[in-house]
């Protein structure tokens, strides 16, 4: 077995750190006081191709993989970014460029990837509802077949970035669940033109004021009759829980590598504290109750970015890894979670002030624990297909 990564994945590290490194703290507290994409960073991972990793050489991507996409948000999580580094590698990077890459026709790859490369296109995904929640079977937007295209309507819920999106990577019914049989049948996978839809007034948004992550905005999205051409499925009609399986395995690890890059920098800023803090004349660092709790964290990471590596592998690979994609976002959620608290608890009063990132890394750690899909669905997939437990839904 061979745990070095390879020279293409260093480069990546390398490569996103630099960028990362050229922004403090409080350029990342002010946009997301301000609740403003960071464009400074997008731009430099943009014009570097960083952002563009996963897409083919021959639509002008880098041609790697899952992996090289999973070091690269990790650096820049860890660089200084946290939690905000997500989205900025799920949006476009893996949501459009990842899966039109893996399922798209030839067309649609000539349309959409090389405009991902420029940075002209960006996109968002949209599968969750008010009423479905974590169950996307029972999700209820319907697409029906109307001539050469399909007409969509239905609500949406959580819909990070749609904002900024030209594209909507949007999950449909083409049969209502009740019919379909099996029940992972009937699904299509559409590519929604958002400033299109917005323009004829059939696809509305509104934002969720929320706690952090406020450096993109997540939202309500309304669907009232927008026809999407046919040449815009994803995959094939009724059939597309194969093509949803590349979205949300791939989401999972990001998150994991997400969680882990986050977890680092706030650790990191915790020791600093720990090492420098010395109220009675020692630093606090060296008082068990201190160091112990820290070490335990890395230990935690440690085993979450194998985790994470090796789900991003297997997927690099054709290979089945939801098990470990599962396994990965559940331990490096926790990890990040443990991390930021424990930064909490090393900063003791001054954790509250806003002057430090403490605060901010707290707010956004905790939701890593419910999304992309929560710890308790996670431990539900593990009892049933690794332990053989009975199904409990």
């Amino acid at each position: 077995m061979d745990f070095d990564l390879p020279e293409s994945a260093t480069a990546v590290r390398e490569g996103v750190r630099a960028i990362a490194g050229k922004y403090g703290q409080d350029y990342w507290d002010r946009c997301d006081t301000e609740k403003r994409w960071p464009e400074e960073v997008w731009a430099e991972l943009v014009e570097g191709g960083w952002h563009s990793l996963a897409i083919p050489e021959e639509y002008g991507g880098a041609g790697q993989g899952l992996l090289e996409l999973a070091v690269a948000l990790e650096s820049l999580a860890a660089g200084g970014a946290g939690g905000a580094a997500s989205f900025m590698y799920l949006l476009t990077p893996a949501f459009g460029g990842l899966t039109i890459g893996r399922h798209g026709t030839e067309e649609q790859k000539r349309a959409f990837l090389p405009a991902i490369v420029s940075g002209d296109l960006e996109t968002c995904f949209a599968i969750t509802e008010p009423d479905a929640g974590s169950n996307a079977i029972a999700i209820g937007t319907q697409a029906r077949r109307d001539g050469t295209d399909f007409v969509v309507g239905g609500q949406k819920i959580w819909i990070s970035g749609v904002e900024r999106a030209d594209f909507m990577v949007l999950v449909a019914r083409t049969i209502p669940a009740a019919e379909a049989r099996p029940r992972t049948s009937g699904f299509t996978v559409l590519l929604v033109d958002v400033k299109e839809a917005v323009a004829k007034g059939t696809l509305t948004y509104r934002p969720i004021p929320k706690l952090g992550t406020n450096t993109v905005a997540s939202s309500m999205v309304f669907l009232d009759e927008v026809r999407v051409p046919a040449e815009r499925v994803l995959g094939e009609p009724d059939q597309g829980f194969a093509v949803l399986w590349d979205i949300l395995n791939p989401e999972r690890i990001l998150a994991a590598a997400g969680g882990v890059g986050s977890g680092e920098l706030v650790l990191e800023i915790a020791c600093a504290y720990a090492r420098d803090r010395a109220p009675f004349g020692t630093p606090i660092g060296a008082n068990q109750g201190v160091a112990f709790p820290l070490a335990r964290i890395k230990a935690q990471l440690e085993l979450a970015r194998l985790m994470t590596y090796k789900a991003a592998w297997l997927w690099d690979r054709g290979r089945p890894c939801g098990s470990e994609a599962n396994i990965a976002k559940l331990t490096a959620a926790d990890a990040a979670w443990q991390a930021a608290d424990r930064a909490f608890q090393t900063h003791g009063g001054m954790a509250y002030s806003l002057e430090y990132p403490v605060a901010r890394m707290f707010r956004d750690a905790r939701i890593a624990k419910n999304i992309p899909v929560a710890e308790e669905l996670v431990l539900a997939h593990i009892a049933q297909h690794e332990l053989g437990l009975p199904k409990s839904y």
